[in-house]
C-alpha cells in the first residue's frame, strides 16, 4: 500500500491533502518516527507529542518564507521529515547523517539552530524587527515548550515582545497537562471572547454607565473588576500572557488537526501586535511506553518497539549512575547535603537521591542561572549544596559561577556531566569548554576522575575542600573498576603515578586508560613515557611536573576538551611562571572546530584522542627536531 508520506516532498504538499489523508499522515509521521528512534536512539517522547502541531504549522504558513523557531529543537522531527529530508532521517544522529536539532547548515526550513532552550522567544523577535525595518513581509513563528517557560531567558523576551507589540506568533506546546473536550471548547470560545474587540466594547460602555452614578458608581466599578479578575483567574488560563500584551489563544487541543489548522488561520489575520496560542499536547502520543514514561524516552537509546526495553541491554551502569548512588550515600551521612538539578532529574542520575531525600532535592526546571545562586545561598548558610548540571548547560551560568559563587569562595560542588565528547547530539551538547571557562575562575578546583572509583571519592573530597568544586565526567558507561566499599582521602591537587618513565605523558579525566595503553605502544618503539593521573586541572600537582621539567625531560598533557585554555595551557603557564622554556612540551586535546554528529569513539577517533591516535600524535612529536 502506497504511504501519503512518500508522496511529501515539502510542506508544499501538505496543502494538497483533505483532512483525512492529513490525519492519516500524521500516523505514518508518528510511525517512521518510532521505527528511526528505536534503532538510533533519539529525544521520542516530545517528537511523537508535536507530530499534528507540526502538520498544522506547516499546512498553514509557508516556511521557509515564513521563519518558523523551535526552542530547543528537539521536537523537530516531524519538522525535518516532511521538509526535504524524509530519506536522510534515516541516518538520524548518526556520523553523516543528520542532527537531532535544527541546523540552518542542513535546510533552508532550518531558521535558526537550537540546543538549549528559552532560546526562540529572543530569536523571533529579533526577526520580527529586522522584517519590519527592513520593510519585508513575511511571518515569525517561534514554538516553544512549556519546559522553556521556566527558563529566566524566555521571560525577558516576553517582556519585551509584549513591550514592542511587533506581529509574532508563539505557539506555547503544553504537554504536562490535560484537558476534556468541554473543558478545552468552552476555554476557547471565553478566551475568543476575552480578547476580542466586542468583549471590550461591551466592557467600556457598562463602565461609563456604572461612572455616571452618584456615590454607587465607582463602588460597583471595583467590585466589578473583582468579579472580572477572578472570572478571568478561573477561565481564562491567558491572563498572565494576556498582562505581558499578548492576544492569547487558546487552550487549544494540540492533537486535533481541525482545531489546530483553525486557530493557526486565525492567527495569521493579525495584522498588528503579538499572539501567543497555548497547544495541550501529550508526551509520546501514539506509543504507550512513552506515554506512560515521557522521561525516560526524552532521550532514549536503542529499544525494541513492541515493549519499549533496550535494545542491548549492558550490566555496567553509567558515570550518572555511579553519582547518584554516592550522592545517596553522602546524603545518608551528612543532612546538610543537599541536591541541585535544572530539569534533568533521571539524566543526573539524581531519582535515587530525589525519592530518599524529597526535601532535600530541588529541581528548578531549565534555569541554570537561578540554580547556581540558589546554591550560593545555600552554602552561604551552611549547606553543601551539590549542583549537577550538563557540562554544556553550565556555560549558560557563566556569570552566577564566577560573581556570586567564587568570588564569594562558597563551598558549592558542581557536578558535570556530560563532559568532554558526548555522542549524537552534535555541536550544542558538546562538553569541551568547562575546563577552560572554569580554570580561570578564583578559587575554583577543578577535578576529573580517570574511573567511577575515582569519582566517588572525589565527590566525597569535593565536600569537604571549602571552596567552589567542578568535578566533570562523561556520558556513557564506566570503566568496570573495582569500587572500594569505603571513601578514601582524596589530597588537594595531589596526582598519582601510574606508570613509570623517562618522559612525562600527563593525563586528566577520560584520557588517562587511553594514555596508559598508548604508552605500553610506545614502549615497542622505544620510547619511555610515565603516565600521571593528574586528577586535578587547579590545583596542579607541581611537584610532579617539575620532577621532570627540571631533569629536563618531553612532558605531554592529554585531555578531553579544547585545548586553548584547557588543561595542557595550565601546565605550559606554569612552567613559564617557572621560567622553564628548554624542554618539549606539547598540549594533546581538541582543536577550535564545530563538533560533527557521531558516537564518541567516532569522534574521539577522528581527532586522534583514541590509543592508536595518542601513540600518532606523540611519535610525530618525538621525531621533530
Amino acid at each position: 500500500m502506497n504511504k501519503i508520506l512518500d508522496t511529501i516532498s515539502g510542506p508544499q504538499d501538505l496543502k494538497k491533502l483533505s483532512p483525512e489523508d492529513l490525519a492519516k499522515l500524521a500516523n505514518e509521521v508518528r510511525a517512521y518516527i518510532l521505527e528511526v528512534v528505536s534503532k538510533n536512539g533519539g529525544h521520542l517522547s516530545a517528537n511523537l507529542g508535536v507530530v499534528e502541531l507540526t502538520l498544522a504549522l506547516h499546512y498553514v504558513f509557508d516556511a521557509p518564507r515564513d521563519k518558523i523557531i523551535w526552542d530547543v529543537g528537539h521536537q523537530c522531527y516531524t519538522h525535518k521529515i516532511i521538509t526535504g529530508r524524509r530519506e536522510q532521517f534515516r541516518g538520524l544522529r548518526r556520523s553523516g547523517g543528520i542532527l537531532g536539532f535544527p541546523s540552518r547548515k542542513e535546510s533552508e526550513f532550518d531558521t535558526y539552530n537550537t540546543g538549549h532552550a528559552s532560546t526562540a522567544l529572543s530569536a523571533a523577535l529579533g526577526m520580527a524587527v529586522a522584517r519590519d525595518k527592513k520593510k519585508e513581509d513575511y511571518r515569525v513563528i517561534a514554538v516553544v515548550g512549556d519546559g522553556s517557560l521556566t527558563g529566566g531567558m524566555a521571560w525577558e523576551a516576553l517582556n519585551q515582545i509584549g513591550h514592542l507589540r511587533e506581529k509574532l506568533i508563539v505557539v506555547l506546546n503544553d504537554n504536562e497537562m490535560s484537558i476534556s473536550p468541554s473543558v478545552g471548547a468552552l476555554s476557547k470560545y471565553l478566551a475568543y471572547l476575552a480578547s476580542g474587540q466586542y468583549y471590550l466594547r461591551i466592557k467600556d460602555h457598562a463602565k461609563s454607565i456604572l461612572k455616571s452614578i452618584p456615590r454607587l458608581g465607582w463602588p460597583m466599578i471595583k467590585a466589578g473588576r473583582a468579579v472580572e479578575d477572578l472570572v478571568k483567574k478561573t477561565f481564562f488560563p491567558g491572563l498572565l500572557f494576556e498582562e505581558l500584551g499578548l492576544r492569547y489563544i487558546g487552550p487549544v487541543q494540540g492533537h486535533s488537526l481541525g482545531s489546530l489548522i483553525e486557530v493557526f488561520e486565525q492567527a495569521k489575520q493579525y495584522e498588528v501586535g503579538p499572539v501567543l496560542i497555548h497547544c495541550v499536547t501529550r508526551k509520546g502520543r501514539g506509543y504507550a511506553p512513552a506515554v506512560d514514561n515521557p522521561e525516560h524516552f526524552h532521550g532514549a537509546s536503542p529499544f525494541d518497539v513492541r515493549t519499549g526495553e533496550p535494545a542491548a541491554p549492558n550490566g555496567k551502569a553509567s558515570f550518572s549512575k555511579v553519582f547518584g548512588r554516592t550522592m545517596v550515600k553522602l546524603g545518608k551521612a551528612d543532612d546538610r547535603v543537599i541536591a541541585i538539578t535544572a530539569a534533568m532529574l533521571e539524566g543526573t542520575g539524581l531519582a535515587d537521591f530525589a525519592h530518599e531525600f524529597p526535601e532535600r532535592f530541588f529541581d528548578v526546571g531549565i534555569a541554570e542561572q537561578h540554580a547556581v545562586n540558589f546554591a550560593a545561598g545555600l552554602a552561604l548558610s551552611g549547606f553543601k549544596p551539590v549542583c549537577a548540571i550538563y557540562s554544556t548547560f553550565l556555560q549558560r551560568a557563566y556569570d552566577q559561577v564566577y560573581h556570586d559563587v567564587c568570588l564569594q569562595d562558597l563551598p558549592v560542588v558542581f557536578a558535570l556531566d556530560r563532559a568532554g565528547i558526548v555522542p549524537d547530539d552534535g555541536p550544542t551538547h558538546q562538553g569541551l569548554n568547562d575546563i577552560a571557562y572554569l580554570r580561570h575562575m578564583p578559587n575554583m578546583v577543578l577535578m576529573a576522575p580517570r574511573d567511577e572509583n575515582e569519582l566517588q571519592h572525589m565527590l566525597k573530597a569535593a565536600l569537604s575542600y571549602g571552596h567552589p568544586v567542578a568535578i566533570r565526567f562523561p556520558k556513557g558507561k564506566v570503566t568496570g573498576a573495582s569500587v572500594d566499599a569505603e571513601f578514601k582521602d582524596f589530597p588537594l591537587g595531589r596526582s598519582e603515578l601510574l606508570k613509570d618513565g623517562t618522559d612525562l605523558l600527563l593525563a586528566y579525566g577520560g584520557l588517562v586508560y587511553p594514555a596508559l595503553e598508548a604508552a605500553k605502544k610506545l614502549e615497542e618503539d622505544g620510547l619511555s613515557f610515565a603516565v600521571v593521573d593528574a586528577k586535578f586541572a587547579k590545583p596542579l600537582d607541581e611537584e610532579m611536573i617539575l620532577r621532570f621539567a627540571r631533569a629536563g625531560r618531553t612532558i605531554m598533557t592529554a585531555e578531553e576538551g579544547i585545548v586553548a585554555g584547557g588543561f595542557g595551557s595550565a601546565v605550559r603557564e606554569f612552567l613559564d611562571r617557572q621560567r622553564i622554556f628548554n624542554i618539549r612540551f606539547k598540549a594533546i586535546g581538541l582543536p577550535l572546530e564545530i563538533y560533527p554528529v557521531g558516537k564518541a569513539s567516532q569522534i574521539k577517533k577522528m581527532f586522534r584522542l583514541d590509543p592508536a591516535g595518542l601513540v600518532e600524535q606523540i611519535k610525530e612529536f618525538c621525531r621533530q627536531d
